[in-house]
């Protein structure tokens, strides 16, 4: 069989034989840049039920038309990661976003605190994001983007068997992220990572988040972060001890 020309997220339930019909600008792309031709075997995954394999049947003014032929992965059980995080500039939340949506995170939480100086998220574009990070990721699942929260509410109701990692910039005496989590990998099977905002969160807020019961207070090390590198540094140290 031929190799794959590229690899696509299909936003409907896949099945064996069916025809699916790629419109826009996944049609486009596949069309006038990577100028596939019928016969062409193109990469499917839809998020729910794996990934599948799918030849080129037809290349039309407005859809390429795929069948799809088989299945070639299913979905394995995923850790169980959200990202809490303050909205930041478009151009850095996007890479925050396209790095966590890569390193594996289950649901993102836009968060409103007191310093968040972006309070509107482009909710097309972030998504647009997640996909194209899971195309080029080979990842079979899309996390799910939630609407913005308020800090204070999202506390309220905390899940209590899920570890809140919260990576405090302004505590210079806290222990690192790794050191930190030695002793509770074996305690939650589920987890949260807070990044904040640029200038940090508030001494109230400080105090709120520290009073969750499952708080684990972290130090990303010396230096301050920016919060798309901050997200991505935590995010890597985590899965490294809850993916052993």
């Amino acid at each position: 069989m031929k190799k794959s020309k590229t690899r696509l997220y299909f936003d409907k339930k896949l099945s064996p034989n069916i025809m699916i019909y790629i419109k826009e600008k996944q049609h486009h792309f596949l069309k006038n840049v990577l100028r596939i031709k019928v016969e062409d075997f193109i990469t499917v995954f839809d998020g729910v039920t794996g990934e599948w394999n799918t030849e080129v049947i037809s290349i039309n003014r407005d859809n390429t038309v795929l069948q799809i032929k088989k299945k070639i992965s299913e979905i394995e059980e995923e850790t169980d990661l959200w990202l809490i995080f303050s909205p930041i500039k478009l151009f850095r939340m996007n890479i925050t976003i396209q790095k966590a949506t890569e390193l594996g995170v289950s649901q993102f939480f836009p968060c409103i605190t007191q310093n968040t100086n972006q309070t509107k998220i482009n909710v097309r574009n972030l998504n647009m994001n997640i996909v194209e990070a899971a195309e080029q990721s080979e990842r079979l699942t899309l996390p799910k983007l939630n609407e913005a929260v308020n800090l204070n509410n999202l506390l309220r109701d905390f899940p209590k068997d899920r570890g809140l990692i919260f990576c405090n910039e302004n505590d210079k005496n806290l222990p690192n992220i790794y050191k930190a989590l030695e002793n509770k990998s074996s305690i939650f099977k589920k987890w949260a990572i807070l990044i904040g905002p640029e200038g940090g969160f508030s001494e109230t807020e400080t105090k709120e988040i520290l009073s969750i019961s499952s708080t684990i207070p972290v130090s990303l090390g010396k230096r301050i972060l920016r919060s798309d590198t901050a997200t991505t540094v935590a995010l890597f140290a985590v899965q490294s001890f809850v993916e052993q």
